[in-house]
């Protein structure tokens, strides 16, 4: 029998794969990054991947609409649309760190259902459909059973500009409480939080792109997912997740208890 969103699923790890590939080929060559309006940066690498993964969705899936963080945009006709970032972590790519991810998400009438994210320096292939479970490279993952902060792993990425939160006087004081602390960035602190390496992660800032598959590996893994604000949407501009005897610790240093 075929599972849900199989076909989908199937054409995103594929291109996933390929783009992550090309990427390799353009980091392995040496490039220059140019600044984009916001300040961060971009590189032929992410345009030319994020052409790839749209041009193979809009032949496979023509209805279908599409988001991407370099500029490719499509209205869907049918209420299902594909969120991409084609190099998630580009600051890491450009330096020659492999910290890096290709992220693809199918989003269906506002619901995240299927989700990849290929870490391409490691070769490794995280993926989700919703109800389904979440895998690394075919084998099924999960988060930790940790229920202590004392024996918990912390990620928190975006620290450079963590001060503009209101919980940014805590921070200090409340990340004292953890066995440890990391911060290798989204993608990558997001995937061991699936595969129960860590347990909490902060993500200071993060667009539509930078979530969307991550939202439903996260918690087809067993993690919860929120924001900020209590909101548990990709669209809200910074994200947690954790293991979900630690939520009750994320939420208060947020101010949501």
């Amino acid at each position: 029998m075929t599972m849900p969103f199989q076909q989908e699923l199937d054409l995103a790890r594929s291109v996933a794969r390929r783009s992550g590939e090309l990427a390799l080929q353009y980091q392995t060559r040496g490039i220059t990054p140019e600044d984009k309006d916001d300040a961060s940066p971009v590189t032929i690498a992410d345009r030319e991947c994020e052409k790839l993964i749209a041009r193979t969705i809009e032949e496979h899936f023509p209805q279908d609409g599409i988001l991407g963080e370099e500029g490719a945009a499509k209205e869907p006709s049918n209420g299902r649309k594909w969120i991409i970032d084609p190099i998630d972590g580009t600051r890491d790519f450009v330096r020659g760190l492999p910290l890096w991810s290709v992220l693809i998400g199918l989003e269906v009438n506002g619901v995240m259902e299927t989700g990849v994210s290929f870490l391409a320096p490691r070769n490794e292939m995280f993926f989700a459909t919703r109800g389904q479970g979440a895998y690394k490279d075919d084998v099924r993952i999960g988060v930790s059973k940790i229920e202590s902060a004392s024996r918990a792993v912390l990620s928190v990425n975006g620290m450079h500009a963590i001060n503009k939160q209101p919980f940014a006087p805590r921070l200090v004081p409340w990340m004292s409480r953890f066995w440890a602390v990391r911060s290798l960035g989204g993608c990558v602190d997001a995937m061991l939080l699936a595969s129960g390496q860590i347990d909490v992660w902060i993500e200071n800032t993060a667009k539509a792109w930078d979530l969307a598959p991550l939202q439903v590996i996260l918690e087809e893994a067993g993690a919860y997912f929120g924001n900020f604000d209590g909101r548990r949407t990709i669209y809200g501009g910074d994200c947690f997740a954790c293991v979900p005897a630690l939520l009750p610790e994320v939420q208060g240093l947020l101010g949501l208890s």
